[in-house]
C-alpha cells in the first residue's frame, strides 16, 4: 500500500485535526440551505450557521415550516405543539441577534422528523419519517464488554462522511439510546475558548518570522502552490502555516469537493445526539494532545507526508470513496489493511496510534472497572481499534472479551 494513503487515514484516527487546523484562509463554505419534506426554508430573519461541527436554524421559523408552533422556550428547554401533541425538549440553544437558535438535529428528531444532510447542495433535508426511506447507510464498526455491571460500546468513527452513510443500522442506534455516556475523541461542539484558540493558532502556523518556504524544499513548495492555484486559491495562501496543517488542508479541499465533511461525520453525529438527550460527553483526548502530536512530528516526516498528499492529490478523492465503502461494508479486513499501512514508518505509527491507543484503552479500562452499573458508547476514529496495537488487543491483554455486534 502506498505510503500517501497514511496521511488520509486521518479522516478515520484524528477527529482534532479535521475542524481545529483548517485555515481562515480557507474560502468559507455557503451557509446550508433547510428543506422539509422537499420545501426550501426560507428564512427571513437569521440564517442557519454551522458552529463547530454543529447546524444551528432559527427556532420559530424551523418549527413553522414543519407545522409545529412554539408555545415556550426558556432555560434551554422548548415547548411546542407538534400535529396536536405537546412535545418538551432540552437542548443548547444560542442567541444570535435576538433570534433563538437551536442544532437542527435536535429538533427535527423531536418533532419526528429523519435529518439527513446532503454534502454537494449543502442542504439539510428534513423528511417526515412516516416518508422516509429505510435503507441502512452501512453497517459501521462496533464491539461490546461487559465487566463488573457495566457495558462499553466501541464504535469505530469515520471522522469526514456524507448522507449515504445514514441512518445508520438500528443495532447501533440501540446502543447509543440505552448509554449513559457518550465518549469521544474530544467534544467537536465545544466553541475554543479565547486561550485555546491561541494554542492551535501558536501550534499550527509559524511564531518566528519564517514560512513554509523556509522549512520545506523549492521542489515541495512549488507543488503546494501549483495545488492552491488549482483549487481557486492563491499560491501562497498557507504560507503561514507548517506543513502537517497545510497537508491537512489540501486533504480537506480534496473530500470536500468529493461531498464528505466534518460535519456529517459519524462522533459529530452522536455529539449532537447527546446534545439532543442531555447526556454527558466524555473525552478520551483532547485538542492540545491531537495538534501536540502532530507539531511534534520531525521536520523530515511534515514534509514527506505533505509531499505523499501532493504527488497523489489527483486521487485522493477515490481514496475517500474506498474508505467509506470500507466504513459501510463493515469490513475488518480492509480496516486492518489500512491501519497496518501506517507501521512502515516507526516515527507516525507510534505517534498516531500505539501512545493513544493505550491511552484510550486505559481510560476505557477504568470505566469497565468502576462499581456504577453504567453503559459506554466509545466513538473514536475506527483504524484504532484493530490490529497488533489496537485497543480491542490491548483491552483483550487486560483480560476483557471483546465481542463484534
Amino acid at each position: 500500500m502506498k505510503n500517501w494513503k497514511r496521511m488520509f487515514l486521518s479522516i478515520i484516527i484524528s477527529a482534532g485535526l479535521i475542524i481545529a487546523t483548517a485555515p481562515a484562509t480557507m474560502a468559507a463554505p455557503q451557509q446550508p440551505a433547510v428543506k422539509v419534506n422537499d420545501q426550501n426554508v426560507n428564512y427571513t430573519g437569521g440564517t442557519p450557521v454551522i458552529d463547530q461541527g454543529t447546524t444551528y436554524v432559527p427556532l420559530r421559523m424551523t418549527l413553522q415550516a414543519m407545522d409545529a408552533k412554539l408555545t415556550d422556550v426558556a432555560d434551554d428547554t422548548i415547548h411546542a405543539v407538534v400535529n396536536g401533541q405537546t412535545i418538551t425538549l432540552k437542548s443548547k440553544l444560542k442567541r444570535i441577534n435576538g433570534e433563538t437558535y437551536v442544532p437542527i438535529r435536535v429538533i427535527g428528531d423531536a418533532a419526528g422528523y429523519e435529518v439527513r444532510w446532503e454534502a454537494k447542495t449543502r442542504t439539510i433535508l428534513l423528511a417526515s419519517k412516516a416518508g422516509a426511506s429505510t435503507q441502512t447507510g452501512g453497517r459501521g464498526f462496533m464491539w461490546e464488554v461487559e465487566n463488573n455491571g457495566n457495558t462499553v460500546y466501541l464504535v469505530g468513527s469515520m471522522h469526514i462522511a456524507n448522507d449515504s452513510f445514514y441512518p445508520l443500522r438500528p443495532e447501533v442506534e440501540k446502543a447509543f439510546a440505552e448509554a449513559d455516556y457518550l465518549g469521544v475523541e474530544i467534544d467537536l461542539s465545544k466553541a475554543a475558548d479565547e486561550a485555546q484558540q491561541k494554542v492551535i493558532m501558536d501550534m499550527s502556523m509559524y511564531q518566528d518570522g519564517t514560512t513554509l518556504k523556509d522549512h520545506v524544499s523549492s521542489a515541495t513548495y512549488a507543488k503546494v502552490g501549483k495545488i492552491l492555484e488549482q483549487s481557486g486559491m492563491k499560491p501562497d495562501a498557507l504560507d503561514a502555516f507548517k506543513p502537517w496543517v497545510v497537508g491537512t488542508t489540501i486533504n480537506s479541499l480534496k473530500s470536500v469537493k468529493a461531498g464528505y465533511e466534518a460535519t456529517s461525520g459519524i462522533d459529530l453525529y452522536f455529539i449532537q445526539k447527546a446534545i439532543e438527550r442531555k447526556i454527558s460527553v466524555l473525552e478520551l483526548e483532547s485538542y492540545e494532545s491531537q495538534l501536540g502530536m502532530l507539531d511534534g512530528f520531525s521536520k523530515g516526516l511534515q514534509e514527506k507526508n505533505l509531499n505523499d498528499v501532493l504527488d497523489n492529490f489527483d486521487v485522493l478523492d477515490d481514496t475517500v470513496e474506498k474508505m467509506a465503502e470500507m466504513w459501510k461494508t463493515g469490513s475488518e479486513e480492509q480496516l486492518l489493511e489500512f491501519t497496518n499501512s501506517i507501521a512502515s514508518d516507526g516515527e507516525y505509527n507510534k505517534a498516531m496510534l500505539i501512545d493513544r491507543n493505550i491511552k484510550m484503552a486505559d481510560k476505557i479500562d477504568g470505566y469497565l472497572k468502576n462499581s456504577n452499573k453504567e453503559e459506554y458508547f466509545i466513538v473514536v476514529g475506527a483504524a484504532h481499534y484493530l490490529g497488533e496495537h489496537g485497543i480491542i488487543k490491548l483491552l483483550e491483554d487486560k483480560g476483557y472479551t471483546v465481542v463484534q455486534k
